[in-house]
């Protein structure tokens, strides 16, 4: 297998690459990673010495491609398949890069600020922090709500990189700060998410790691 995804099930930005392969089907390696075991985070950390997920090496082409976005481009331009994750047009191409980065930058990284806040040890929570992160997340959730008020993915009618960052993104928002409440369209739209065949298949694949995330009640 010339592709190999070096990847965690639980991790948000790994679920963006692999909503990418899944969309045209390409064929793959996992490398399901355990950075708990001393002697797998020794050897992925030789392969992205950063150690963050996802990283995918090309045997044939004897390449190494870390993170989500690069990835999809480098899928785009090497191993394209029916689906244009990436549009053809360099207008198009870069709202979509645009989108993609929006998701990642303004619902992802906050939504980590909250979760990892969790995972902290009592006395040294980031409150403030916390604030901020949510206050961010509530503002791009906004932000969303106008753009999907007439809108089946983020680019219109094309599903693109932009819904492979949404996904992940928008699932786990939900979980900090459900979109229910307040948040109809970006609701309905991680709806329509969740029932794409490639993000479905992702989620199966997460559910028997789910219980790791770190809810609420486990502060």
């Amino acid at each position: 297998m010339s592709l190999k995804l070096y990847y965690h099930p639980l991790s948000s930005f790994c679920w963006k690459a692999l909503i990418a392969l899944y969309e045209n089907d390409t064929r793959f390696e996992p490398v399901l990673v355990d950075l708990s075991n001393a002697a797998e985070r020794e050897a992925f950390r030789k392969l992205w010495p950063i150690g963050k997920f996802p990283v995918l090496r090309d045997e044939t082409r004897e390449w190494m491609v870390p993170e989500s976005s690069i990835i999809i481009e480098y899928l785009a331009q090497h191993y394209p398949g029916r689906i244009k994750l990436v549009p053809d047009d360099a207008d198009l191409a870069r709202q979509a890069r645009m989108r993609d980065r929006f998701f990642d930058l303004n619902l992802q990284v906050p939504m980590q600020k909250i979760t990892g806040d969790r995972l902290r040890p009592d006395g040294q929570k980031d409150a403030f922090g916390v604030k901020q992160a949510r206050d961010q997340l509530r503002t791009a959730c906004e932000m969303i709500e106008g753009e999907m008020a007439s809108k089946q993915w983020a680019m219109g009618d094309a599903f693109t990189m932009a819904d492979c960052a949404a996904a992940p993104a928008l699932f786990y928002a939900d979980k900090v700060m459900p979109l229910a409440g307040g948040f109809k369209n970006a609701a309905a739209y991680l709806q329509r998410l969740s029932a794409r065949p490639s993000f479905a298949r992702v989620l199966k694949e997460a559910e028997p790691y789910m219980a790791m995330f770190p809810s609420e009640d486990r502060k």
